[in-house]
């Protein structure tokens, strides 16, 4: 019967770094500067879930295998930009507001899945626990 709550704390945990990467692309959609001034546009990162807990060696619940970074930019025309190239091009970060509030809405909406399903499993552990009493 634990089974079923660790199934889903570990889903709520991969869904917020799921929602973590989402806002941070959002955040860097317009980020073509480093920390130090340094020219180092923002690349898109993406949460590649997998199934299982590589720490237990449980097959059950889901991970965050890997966050990638996609190196996708699009190029716009300022010429009097410090970073423009000898064309007066500009690569930013190839990042689409729309879709990432898409996949935050997804990723809320599995979120919020799961903390049902922690309820219910919790609902029948007490209904089980007062049929023993």
């Amino acid at each position: 019967m634990f089974g079923s709550l660790d199934v889903s704390a570990s889903a709520l945990v991969a869904q917020r770094t799921r929602l973590e990467s989402i806002s941070a692309n959002i955040a860097g959609a317009q980020s073509i500067e480093g920390p130090d001034g340094e020219y180092a546009p923002y690349q898109r990162r993406i949460a590649v879930l997998a199934q299982g807990d590589p720490a237990t060696g449980k097959a059950e619940g889901v991970h965050v295998k890997e966050i990638i970074q996609q190196p996708d930019f699009r190029m716009v025309l300022e010429p009097g930009h410090k970073f423009a190239d000898e064309n007066g091009m500009v690569q930013y970060p190839d990042i689409s507001p729309e879709v990432e509030i898409i996949n935050a809405m997804s990723a809320f909406r599995a979120y919020e899945a799961n903390i049902t399903a922690a309820e219910s499993t919790k609902a029948m552990m007490q209904a089980s626990l007062r049929l023993l009493a």
